[in-house]
């Protein structure tokens, strides 16, 4: 493969788990953060994650401590202009991410790929703010990214077929099944979700069905680990409504994007879902109350 060296901005959820898998297939790894408490608590999420698969003999120390050598941190952004392949897994905000790829479009070797794990923005557009979008794709992986086994690959039309080929065989490298999509909203995997839990809030809305009986009828019917409410629930009520938010905003004629009232007035309330202990449910820990 022509990458070698992959950088990885942000150490949060997603990126650390990016910056993990990447290490573990063999790639010398080099993640980012803005503050050292954000990097020190990435880092150790990621010596704990890597001591369990030894615990579970997944992988043998040697190898675990082989891993952990090619990975390091910074708060450099320019420690990254050196590598083969850089992801970028910050705050969901576009203006933001708009930002911090003008900045990597001067900062990187012309070689270098550009990708984004966001599962709700055109990537075009971050393409366009680094001034070479055609080296531009998004790399959506699924948390938690050291379980899941889908990577999305998504380009744009400006994307080249090199750049296209050699981002699906990095996905294929770290181990996970890659999947072809197109540069529009949500991709593969959320323009299917989001739409499915937000018509499961419209049936309660109009008195169909309640969110128990919708999630069994999910579940025992169609053989779903879990219901569309309990789904929300643990993607975080506020998560759905902004990805919801921001499509609608875009595309405001498609009535699958349109925000259900419901899921506006439990955010407003603050009902973020399991994080805040009540949603759509009210839980206990990981647990439903």
């Amino acid at each position: 493969m022509a990458i070698q060296k992959v950088g990885v901005i942000g150490c949060g959820l997603m990126g650390h788990g990016i910056a993990q898998v990447a290490a573990q297939a063999g790639f010398t790894v080099v993640v980012r953060e803005t503050q050292q408490a954000f990097l020190d608590k990435g880092m150790a999420r990621i010596q704990k994650s890597v001591a369990k698969l030894v615990e579970k003999q997944k992988t043998t120390q040697a190898d675990a401590d082989a891993a952990l050598a090619r990975l390091s941190g910074t708060l450099e952004l320019g420690d990254l202009a050196d590598c083969d392949l850089v992801v970028e897994a910050i705050v969901e905000d576009l203006d933001v991410k708009k930002t911090l790829y003008a900045e990597l479009g001067k900062l990187c070797k012309p070689s270098t790929i550009l990708a984004s794990n966001t599962s709700s923005f055109p990537i075009a557009e971050m393409g366009n703010a680094s001034g070479r979008p055609e080296r531009m794709v998004g790399l959506h992986f699924f948390n938690p990214v050291q379980l899941m086994k889908l990577v999305e690959v998504v380009r744009t039309e400006k994307t080249s077929d090199e750049v296209f080929a050699e981002a699906r065989a990095f996905g294929e490298a770290v181990g996970k099944v890659s999947i072809a999509a197109k540069d529009t909203p949500g991709f593969v995997v959320n323009r299917l979700l989001v739409p499915y839990m937000a018509e499961a809030m419209r049936m309660v809305e109009r008195g169909d069905a309640t969110c128990e009986d919708v999630d069994t009828g999910m579940t025992l019917g169609t053989g779903y680990p879990m219901g569309p409410f309990t789904l929300t629930d643990y993607v975080g009520l506020d998560t759905t409504l902004f990805i919801l938010e921001g499509w609608h905003e875009r595309y405001p004629n498609d009535p699958l994007f349109v925000p259900p009232q419901i899921l506006r007035d439990k955010v407003k309330a603050g009902k973020l879902g399991r994080k805040t202990g009540e949603g759509f449910y009210k839980w206990e820990g990981d647990k439903r109350a």
